[in-house]
């Protein structure tokens, strides 16, 4: 008798349990869903962490074929991603998209003022919640050229350094104040070799134009790991140093950039702050 009721409750237990998760209306119903291709790839930062060439051989990640496409990636649920280094410096950034069989990633990368320096499909190999590995074809001509590009699920957070606001707008002069919080005009000469259009792109290199649209320096640029200084490094055609020039970061965000220039180091009380300001200029070609 004590075997008839036990087997008699285990089957009613196994009749609730059944009833229980298949009732659409129970509000504690466990529902698994199903991400998307393009819901998985934006759900963690990727870190490069191997490549391969066409036989399966392990590529170096410094080696000239793969180093390109080597990172920590963010693909953002808003359609745009940013690449990094693995030391932390913005290399490229624009839109992205994957197929809806997940088969194909498609990014765009770029400038400042939303034009595009290319775009680039790859075949996806692998895509899941801790793998994403893609194939690249360097040569147009001999698609029998491959490396895959292997990146694991990681923790690590995207830089909040600035690097990206900077990169992701043009911005242009539009004020200038002394030590004393006074406006100064953009054209006086204590500022004016500081006004114009400035394009600094993700890849690390900058323009910067007079309002009239005329080239007035191009080089490199960085911001330092705290976010607290922005370097340039201005360079001629033949890519000799004409100067390199440090300052402070007083304001960067989305719709404005304020430094602080210091003209002469030993009257550090004498300086002046230079306002830029979101725009949607075009950059001059």
């Amino acid at each position: 008798m004590n075997t008839l009721k036990k087997l008699c409750y285990l089957s009613a237990a196994i009749l609730l349990s059944a009833s229980f998760v298949s009732c659409s209306s129970d509000d504690n119903e466990i529902v698994i869903e199903q991400q998307t291709p393009s819901q998985v790839l934006a759900s963690t930062p990727w870190e490069t962490t191997g490549a391969k060439d066409k036989n399966g051989a392990t590529v170096a990640l410094t080696d000239a074929n793969v180093a390109g496409y080597v990172g920590f990636a963010y693909f953002k649920a808003d359609g745009n991603f940013a690449i990094y280094s693995l030391t932390d410096v913005l290399r490229s950034r624009g839109t992205w998209s994957v197929d809806a069989q997940g088969k194909t990633r498609t990014i765009a990368a770029l400038n400042p003022d939303g034009t595009t320096i290319f775009k680039r499909d790859v075949e996806i190999l692998v895509l899941n919640r801790n793998e994403f590995t893609y194939r690249i074809r360097p040569n147009a001509a001999d698609q029998s050229i491959y490396y895959d590009i292997i990146h694991t699920r990681t923790p690590h957070a995207e830089p909040k350094n600035g690097q990206l606001t900077l990169a992701s707008t043009p911005w242009k002069t539009t004020g200038a104040k002394n030590n004393s919080g006074s406006d100064v005009a953009l054209d006086n000469a204590s500022v004016a070799g500081y006004v114009g259009y400035s394009y600094f792109k993700a890849n690390g290199t900058f323009k910067i134009f007079g309002l009239n649209d005329v080239l007035r320096s191009q080089g490199t640029w960085t911001i330092s790991p705290d976010g607290k200084t922005r370097t340039l490094v201005a360079l001629d055609a033949s890519g000799n140093v004409l100067f390199t020039r440090t300052v402070e970061i007083l304001v960067l965000n989305e719709n404005t950039f304020t430094y602080r220039i210091t003209p002469d180091a030993a009257q550090p009380t004498v300086f002046y702050d230079i306002i830029h300001t979101k725009d949607s200029h075009k950059e001059p070609q």
